[in-house]
């Protein structure tokens, strides 16, 4: 396996972090404003996922590629 990734991976990994960001946002501003204790549940554990996808995402980018 290569030990960089390709400009389209780099680029792709951006765009995915880039929206996982927006998500975890989204869900997080409306966790506080939702009144329903279900829905306000919901969003936490989306919020928490999201935020360990956003950290496996930086992983990837840090690394520069996987395992040899």
């Amino acid at each position: 396996m290569t030990k960089y990734l390709g400009l389209h991976e780099t680029l792709d990994l951006h765009e995915l972090l880039t929206f996982k960001n927006l998500c975890l946002t989204k869900a997080t501003t409306m966790s506080v404003l939702a009144q329903d204790e279900e829905l306000k549940t919901i969003l936490s554990e989306d919020a928490a996922t999201g935020t360990k996808h956003i950290q496996q995402l930086q992983k990837f980018l840090t690394q520069r590629g996987g395992q040899e």
